[in-house]
């Protein structure tokens, strides 16, 4: 006796007369048709929700836009302050150089002239 075909063999068995092979399209058409106004309604649910999606997404890509182009803007108004800004630190320098030249030929003619200078003198 083979043990391998004690509990198994072609004629005894057969391990698929259980399933059921043999679908066919009456059986299914039944349970479409019974499904299909609830799939319709699903179907047509989902197209308005994607549809109020796309024109909030429309509305929040132009507010991005904006707010885009706000920001350019500022971006050009605080370049033209920064040039302002430099431009008053030149003025400002080109100012404290010619007030230090004045300093230094004022103390130059004091020493001259023997003229004594205190930063508390109020007299001079």
């Amino acid at each position: 006796m083979n043990p391998y075909h004690y509990y198994y063999s072609p004629q005894q068995f057969d391990p698929y007369t259980h399933y059921d092979f043999n679908y066919s399209a009456q059986q299914q058409d039944p349970i479409d048709f019974q499904r299909q106004p609830a799939l319709e309604r699903r179907v047509n649910q989902l197209e308005r929700q994607l549809q109020v999606q796309k024109t909030e997404l429309d509305r929040q890509n132009k507010e991005i836009a904006r707010q885009n182009r706000e920001i350019t803007r500022l971006n050009r108004e605080i370049g033209r302050i920064n040039q302002e800004i430099a431009r008053l630190n030149q003025n400002d320098e080109r100012h404290t150089r010619r007030l230090n030249r004045l300093n230094q030929r004022l103390r130059t003619v004091e020493n001259r002239l023997n003229i004594p200078f205190s930063a508390t003198d109020g007299d001079f």
